[in-house]
């Protein structure tokens, strides 16, 4: 919206041709929404010939006289009320009186101008009218936008929880059905199964509460030292089992504590999720390497596997909600397809941002670049033994 259109309604040529002259080259700049407006003016020298004019190509403002021959502009704008438009009139009267403003008002007008006015006063009103129809438009195209994203969030959604629920469907049907015989041993892998994908959905309804906390803003933050090393550890005995499972090792290659000021959940988030993906998305017998390296009020996190891997295109994909790479290597692996947004979300909150750097079945290298200050007031820990684990 860079140009609004104004019609002039004045029984008297003079006062419409002063009009145009004060605007034809005005300008109003709204700073909220970045936008520098201009306007193309046209007249109309009666009631009838505006309401011909509005009903043609309605304006965005108008300027309308309340005295003039045959209709008034008190009944232009009774009339135009029918219309249900969004012009914003202003009334110029040469009889300015509380009684007319307010009947003005009641009936549809914006503001009110007093004959004689100067070009300021006439450039001031329109300043006005012009602010409020450019923030009532951002506020509505961005109402429109938040109901496409809700509409694409709970589409996707839909979309997540079927399949899981389909499947745990289909499988208690197997149990209902007998169809696997009577003996009950015979069920357990379907009931591991459907654990499984049961697990899968608990994992992404906690996700999207995580990320609507963090991106609403209502999630409690308390910044204290928090010891990254120690966190990583523990994000590492999470994973434990699994990685066990699989025969993949964990290296962490940062032995001394790494202490920064920040929510020490908002960290947990972030090994988590990477930790997890690393074992996720690696191959039996693989490796995940953890390090963790500060400079000044810099740190980076980095954690690498020797996975499956990704193309240059899958990785641009990466960081987006609901966005799960799907291949022939990825075809049965479960997750939410938050987990790395979240952790792209958490890193903006430190002036940070999370990148990958993958090749094909080679595998990935995640990085969390945090600005935050360091501290020394954590107590240096010992290095804990992590089963299959080394430093």
């Amino acid at each position: 919206m860079d140009r609004l259109r104004i019609l002039v309604v004045d029984d008297e040529p003079g006062m419409r041709r002063g009009a145009e002259r004060t605007l034809r080259n005005y300008s109003v700049h709204v700073p909220s929404v970045d936008q520098t407006i201009r306007f193309d003016i046209e007249q109309a020298e009666s009631g009838e010939a505006a309401l011909e004019s509005i009903a043609h190509h309605a304006p965005d403002i108008l300027l309308l006289d309340h005295k003039m021959p045959g209709i008034s502009g008190l009944e232009v704008l009774k009339r135009m009320a029918a219309m249900k438009l969004d012009t914003l009139t202003i009334m110029i009267t040469a009889y300015a009186s509380i009684e007319a403003a307010v009947t003005a008002t009641k009936k549809g007008a914006y503001d009110f101008l007093a004959k004689p006015f100067t070009p300021d006063e006439l450039r001031n009103a329109v300043r006005k009218a012009t602010v409020r129809i450019a923030l009532a438009r951002e506020a509505k195209k961005l109402a429109e936008e938040r109901r496409q994203v809700r509409f694409q969030f709970i589409r996707v959604l839909g979309h997540e929880l079927k399949a899981p629920l389909a499947a745990v469907d289909g499988m208690l049907q197997l149990m209902q059905t007998r169809s696997l015989g009577d003996d009950l041993d015979g069920y357990a892998h379907v009931l591991q199964r459907s654990r499984d994908r049961l697990g899968g959905m608990f994992k992404l309804i906690a996700d999207l509460l995580d990320m609507t906390r963090i991106e609403s803003g209502q999630k409690d933050r308390v910044l204290a030292p928090v010891d990254l090393v120690e966190v990583a550890r523990s994000a590492i005995e999470l994973q434990q089992a699994e990685a066990d499972r699989r025969q993949i090792t964990f290296h962490l290659q940062t032995v001394d504590p790494q202490p920064i000021v920040a929510d020490r959940s908002e960290m947990e988030m972030i090994l988590n999720n990477l930790v997890s993906n690393a074992v996720k998305y690696n191959r039996d017998a693989g490796r995940v390497d953890i390090s963790i390296d500060r400079e000044g009020d810099h740190t980076q996190i980095e954690v690498a596997d020797t996975g499956i891997g990704l193309t240059s295109e899958e990785a641009e994909r990466l960081f987006g909600e609901f966005v799960r790479i799907k291949n022939d290597n990825t075809r049965n692996i479960h997750g939410s397809g938050l987990g790395l947004s979240i952790v792209q979300k958490i890193a903006e909150l430190y002036d940070g941002e999370a990148s990958v750097v993958s090749t094909p079945e080679t595998g990935s290298t995640f990085r969390v670049t945090l600005t935050v200050p360091e501290t020394n007031d954590l107590p240096v820990a010992a290095p804990a033994t992590l089963g299959n684990a080394s430093t």
